[in-house]
């Protein structure tokens, strides 16, 4: 019998099975990351978390990096962006950037996790990143093409390294920052920088 309870609250049986308990599991470990980071992301200390034992992890996933790589794709695709409606393309990229900006966690753990020495286990910071986004289209992409149908942006292909520098610059001022951005460099990454290369 898998014990299975929230923190701080006391723990009670509850016979959890499949996606159920595979959900419980995952969400104890990404709360475990942000508290711990990487360094503190054991089987243990999830295990514990949960209020379960180390074999039931185990059957899931054989090793740390399987446990993270479901941890951070179920957290990217339960936490994903929403594609605003403002009606321009410079209102609906400052809105994605604020809604970013209001959950820093999302990036901070992925800090944590390169932080932690995940690089010296074979992976890169696109990989985590990559994991992270793996269940959810682009929200850009889907931004960017909201902005050629109103005839904002010429029809075509955009290089896939302008089109990922905006969250590429926006992840590096928050990992600087350690808090959320004023709205005024969220603004300023969108006019200054964003905007003139995808109209240049």
């Amino acid at each position: 019998m898998d014990l299975i309870s929230e923190p701080g609250r006391p723990s009670r049986p509850s016979r959890r099975r499949g996606d159920e308990l595979e959900a419980a599991l995952l969400s104890a470990a990404w709360e475990q990351l942000l508290e711990a980071g990487y360094s503190g992301f054991t089987f243990d200390a999830v295990a514990e978390r949960a209020r379960t034992s180390k074999p039931v992890l185990y059957r899931r996933w054989p090793t740390r990096q399987d446990l993270l790589a479901a941890t951070l794709a179920r957290q990217g695709k339960e936490s994903a962006l929403t594609v605003p409606e403002t009606g321009s393309l410079r209102g609906d990229l400052i809105a994605l950037l604020e809604q970013a900006n209001a959950r820093p966690e999302r990036y901070l753990a992925m800090f944590s996790v390169v932080a932690g020495g995940f690089a010296a286990e074979g992976m890169r910071p696109e990989d985590i990143r990559d994991q992270f986004l793996a269940q959810t289209p682009s929200t850009v992409d889907r931004i960017l093409a909201d902005a050629r149908r109103r005839g904002e942006l010429s029809d075509g292909p955009v290089a896939t390294s302008v089109r990922d520098v905006l969250f590429d610059l926006f992840r590096m001022r928050l990992f600087l920052a350690s808090a959320p951005l004023p709205h005024t460099d969220l603004v300023s990454l969108v006019d200054d920088i964003y905007l003139p290369l995808l109209t240049a």
